[in-house]
């Protein structure tokens, strides 16, 4: 019969070495929470401050403006004649300025779709595919709205709702022109107008609301797109020689001096 021994206590060393392998998990384990936590993507940033709609204020690529583009809308906006109030204004028409969209550079494409595929970000995927005689239709991708810096993806282009949420706007709204010097004009110098690339720009269609038929006098981009704005602006009224009336010269002024010296 073998007898019952009594379990010996550990000693001092054995104690020793099973709290240092105890720490040492614990210091694992913190360091594995702390590896994550870093690992865990931070919350994205407030939006910058902007002019009155508090959407970010990135510009869109359409409105970068080189120094020597805003060099030269500082002068031309002094040689823009100055327009005095008529005694009636010319009622504005739209047919007057022919075909929406006429494919007036002959390269098979209607200018919607020239200024959505300039427009588009390349950085971003974006599909295009022939139709007719256009090789470049324009049948997804990611914009960023130039007034706004708000994107604006559309995966359908052709889908109703989709293709409303981008719209291409003129730069200097027809009437604000018809306003201002092209009453005058016969209907071809009108259709150059209308279909000119330099004044056509995809947009948000909260963003075209807002702007309407507006000069600059009366309405601004956000901050971070002035200077591009006016720059813009500014090179379309000189090309056609538009008057421009007192508020729309201060407007215009104010927004170029936001451009880098």
């Amino acid at each position: 019969m073998t007898s019952a021994t009594t379990p010996r206590r550990p000693g001092w060393q054995a104690v020793l070495v099973a709290g240092l392998a105890g720490l040492a998990v614990a210091l694992t384990l913190a360091v594995g929470v702390l590896v994550w936590v870093s690992r865990t993507p931070a919350s994205p940033a407030a939006a910058d401050a902007t002019t009155a709609t508090g959407s970010p204020a990135i510009p869109g690529a359409f409105l970068d403006a080189p120094l020597t583009e805003i060099a030269a809308a500082r002068t031309t906006l002094e040689g823009l004649p100055t327009a005095s109030a008529p005694a009636a204004k010319p009622v504005y028409r739209r047919a007057a300025f022919g075909e929406a969209w006429a494919d007036t550079d002959g390269n098979g494409c209607n200018q919607r779709d020239d200024v959505l595929l300039r427009d588009v970000v390349r950085s971003a995927s974006y599909t295009t595919g022939r139709q007719g005689a256009c090789d470049h239709d324009v049948l997804s991708g990611t914009w960023r709205d130039p007034y706004t810096g708000v994107p604006i993806t559309l995966t359908d282009a052709k889908q109703p709702a989709q293709a409303q949420s981008l719209q291409i706007d003129h730069l200097v709204a027809l009437s604000v022109a018809w306003r201002d010097g092209a009453d005058a004009w016969g209907d071809a110098e009108r259709l150059r107008f209308a279909t000119d690339l330099r004044n056509l720009v995809a947009v948000g269609a909260a963003s075209n609301k807002a702007k309407g038929d507006s000069d600059a006098g009366a309405w601004r981009p956000v901050r971070a797109a002035q200077c591009g704005y006016a720059v813009r602006y500014v090179t379309v009224k000189g090309a056609y020689a538009l008057r421009v009336g007192a508020a729309e010269r201060r407007a215009l002024a104010d927004m170029l001096a936001t451009c880098p010296p």
